[in-house]
């Protein structure tokens, strides 16, 4: 055990805590020791190590032998190698949050340039270095409106999604917010037809509304409730969890959201089983000092040369605890890291032919699957990449998924468990990487499950 200490120090810190040496102080207690030792293997030979880890990878089999048409907050998109190659560096691997300005300007000049990115995607003023996902920066964002109008109360749409919506109540309940919800409209869109009454007392801090939402539709507000957020002081937040949608809608910036957050994951990020992700916070300059986490400043040294700095810290390394605005204090730097080499390596035009084939691929989707007897899309609404399809009366959603594993396809998400009301209906997913042979396969597959349920009710 290695301490910088001397003897004498290390007995007079022992003497203080009542601990007869350093091996009992740190002492698993008897009560929550194992009793017995772990039932793990003993060391292997490189070669013997490889040859199980292909093993244990080789019963992967739904990442590699199945057509998957998943989305649900977690996407699918091409990343060029160059992304990859570049982010793994052992550069860029080894290094840690960035204290020390004078030692770290390279990772430093990444944030800075994933921050102008995420303000230009936007449209907001500034976004800061990164937040651990969608769901918590939802959160963060929330206790920004809170701090900044003193209200106790928010008004979320339903269409967000739950999971982000259950983090968000997570927050609320230990800082005692009240969070209300809106319905969804019958084209899949938020209702906003009480949004006037439900402002009129000005207890709600913000309107949180995601766009594409939970069901894929593309869901902003008008000039009129945009009109209603101004006049009773209410911060419209917007929701993104499918981020590549900034390359084809109009930005949060222009529909009057003050703060947008959400999830960066599309964005050169495989799906690692569910993360680690990227989330993100932008908004307007009045925010400026609300804004958790950090924010890398361009800046010039004593030479006149460029310098990227930490600035306006409102962390709780920084300040007094009870000032701070955030407690999450690692941010997910390396996923953001990520996201800025594969925005800089498609560029704007990139990216817009990225998002344009994924409104594409998910219209061919929508056409050829609802060309199936008895399936329908459920929405009206315009979508992006994502939409809920309607089953057959004749079946359920649990068949149709259980027969189309058999064929070796993921044919989307049961939307039962969250929305009672679509116990019928399927979220659907088609991104860049959906090709049209899969997606015409897919159909062909429905066809096949129908024509199969037919022929069993009539046995």
């Amino acid at each position: 055990m290695y301490s910088p200490h001397t003897e004498g120090d290390i007995k007079a810190m022992l003497a203080a805590v009542g601990a007869p040496s350093l091996e009992e102080l740190i002492r698993v207690p008897d009560a929550v020791a194992l009793k017995v030792p772990l039932d793990v293997p003993p060391a292997l030979p490189e070669a013997d190590l490889a040859r199980k880890i292909a093993e244990y990878a080789a019963r992967n089999t739904a990442a590699t032998e199945y057509t998957s048409f998943l989305g649900a907050g977690a996407y699918r998109h091409y990343c060029p190698p160059v992304v990859m190659a570049l982010a793994m560096r052992g550069e860029f691997l080894t290094a840690y949050t960035p204290y020390q300005a004078e030692v770290s300007q390279g990772y430093l000049q990444a944030i800075y340039e994933w921050q102008t990115y995420m303000c230009l995607l936007t449209g907001l003023d500034l976004a800061n270095a990164s937040v651990y996902d969608g769901a918590t920066a939802l959160a963060e964002g929330a206790i920004m409106a809170v701090n900044a109008t003193g209200r106790s109360a928010l008004l979320v749409s339903s269409a967000i999604h739950p999971n982000y919506r259950d983090v968000l109540r997570t927050y609320a309940r230990g800082l005692d917010l009240d969070v209300d919800e809106l319905p969804v409209a019958p084209d899949g869109t938020t209702d906003l037809s009480t949004l006037e009454a439900r402002l009129a007392d000005k207890r709600y801090a913000a309107v949180a509304l995601q766009s594409p939402n939970f069901f894929g539709c593309v869901d902003t507000p008008h000039a009129r409730e945009q009109e209603m957020f101004a006049s009773t002081g209410t911060i419209p937040i917007a929701v993104v969890a499918e981020a590549l949608s900034l390359a084809a809608l109009v930005p949060p910036a222009a529909w009057g959201a003050q703060i947008a957050v959400g999830e960066a994951q599309s964005f050169g990020n495989p799906l690692n089983f569910g993360g680690p992700y990227v989330g993100f916070i932008a908004c307007t300059k009045e925010h400026i000092r609300r804004i958790p986490g950090r924010l890398v400043g361009r800046s010039v040294d004593n030479r006149g040369n460029p310098a990227y700095v930490l600035t306006l810290q409102a962390r709780e390394q920084h300040i007094r605890r009870e000032k701070a605005t955030s407690n999450i204090c690692t941010n997910q730097a390396h996923c953001a890291l990520v996201a800025t080499i594969y925005l800089a390596a498609l560029g704007e035009t990139g990216l817009r032919r990225a998002a344009g084939l994924n409104l594409r691929q998910v219209n061919r989707l929508a056409e050829r699957v609802c060309a199936v007897p008895g399936f329908s899309r459920a929405f009206a609404a315009p979508v992006f990449n994502e939409l809920v399809v309607r089953v057959p009366s004749s079946t359920t959603t649990e068949r149709v998924l259980a027969a189309l594993r058999e064929r070796k396809i993921l044919g989307g998400l049961e939307l039962a468990g969250w929305y009672p009301n679509l116990s019928d209906c399927l979220l659907m997913t088609a991104t860049e990487t959906t090709t049209d042979g899969q997606i015409d396969a897919f159909a062909a597959a429905l066809g096949e499950i129908v024509r199969e349920t037919k022929a069993a009710a009539r046995a």
